[in-house]
């Protein structure tokens, strides 16, 4: 009985939590970059996964006891419309951490690999089947659609080549890319010719800077880093999302701050982690004298959301309501 009383009285914490984790190894990723290329300091950057992994477990722990402590509203946000998607990156997240630990333990990162990498592909292929079945309202088609199978191929692909298993990761990639211009056709035509977003809903735009920026990471992973045209291109697209997000900025920013806008930094944090590793390429002169400022931009946007989240955490309004069946309502993260 007091068991029972205690898992209840646990916060109940929705999936697009880990979007946190994201944000966080991402900028760490990118100051193991910045030690690399710029010599800046490496403890930095392995602090930061340390605060990456601390938010994982969390997150992690959290989210299982939830299914254990009101299991209605966990498989109420399984099939929610919109948060049903962010479910995705509790695989995503896991993939981070495993090439995070990399550099301390093979062992680990491969078991953590494997543990992502299983969750991405089967909720992916479980989700996908069940928007293939159709009957779906286009108000609920926002950027989360890329999280299961676009974010989750890039990032499987990524860390698979980190783990020197290339060829799994050129597979990953392609799984990655196709699956991004396909949803990405999808949105478009929703955001051109459907109603406007709710408020709710708006700052999951953010999402749409990450499938060119973590899809640039891992085609530089596995290709090896060289500047060509489609690495190139990848980052192009990037920076237009980066820029129309900016220029929609007051529009998102009709939704008050909440966790919600964690949504921009993962993009934010490849994008800034693509130019870095490419800016030593000597046919990269573009790249090299843009990679400062976005490396910049992304420790200002991941602070600051963070800064954010703790603020709310302190004042006891962090955690969203519980989903609701409408998909404008309570749908950000």
């Amino acid at each position: 009985m007091l068991k029972a009383r205690g898992l209840q009285a646990l916060p109940r914490v929705p999936a697009s939590f880990f979007a946190m984790v994201l944000g966080l190894a991402g900028l760490a990723s990118d100051w193991r970059g910045a030690h690399e290329v710029w010599a800046l300091p490496a403890a930095i950057g392995e602090a930061l996964y340390a605060v990456a992994f601390l938010t994982w477990l969390a997150v992690a722990i959290l989210y299982a006891l939830k299914w254990a402590a009101v299991p209605a509203l966990a498989k109420e946000e399984a099939g929610h419309a919109v948060q049903c998607c962010f479910i995705g990156l509790g695989g995503v997240a896991t993939l981070l951490i495993a090439q995070g630990a990399l550099p301390y333990s093979r062992t680990a990162a491969v078991a953590l690999f494997l543990l992502g990498a299983g969750f991405t592909v089967a909720f992916g292929l479980w989700r996908t089947g069940i928007l293939w079945r159709g009957d779906r309202d286009p108000a609920s088609n926002t950027p989360v659609l890329y999280l299961p199978t676009v974010a989750g191929g890039f990032v499987t692909g990524t860390v698979a080549t980190a783990l020197g298993w290339r060829h799994w990761g050129e597979l990953a990639f392609g799984a990655g890319f196709f699956a991004w211009l396909a949803i990405e056709s999808v949105l478009l035509h929703r955001l051109y010719t459907a109603s406007p977003l709710a408020p709710p809903l708006r700052p999951t735009l953010g999402i749409q800077l990450a499938p060119p920026a973590v899809g640039a990471v891992c085609y530089v992973s596995i290709s090896g880093g060289p500047a060509d045209v489609f690495a190139h291109m990848l980052i192009g697209y990037a920076l237009l999302q980066g820029l129309l997000l900016a220029r929609m900025g007051r529009w998102i920013a009709e939704q008050p701050f909440g966790p919600s806008y964690w949504a921009f930094t993962f993009g934010a944090t490849a994008l800034a982690g693509a130019a870095i590793r490419l800016s030593t390429d000597s046919q990269a002169n573009a790249l090299a004298s843009i990679a400062p400022s976005l490396f910049a931009l992304a420790n200002l946007i991941v602070l600051g959301v963070a800064a954010g989240t703790i603020r709310l955490l302190l004042l006891g309004r962090l955690l969203p309501p519980a989903p609701s069946a409408d998909p404008g309502a309570a749908a950000s993260p």
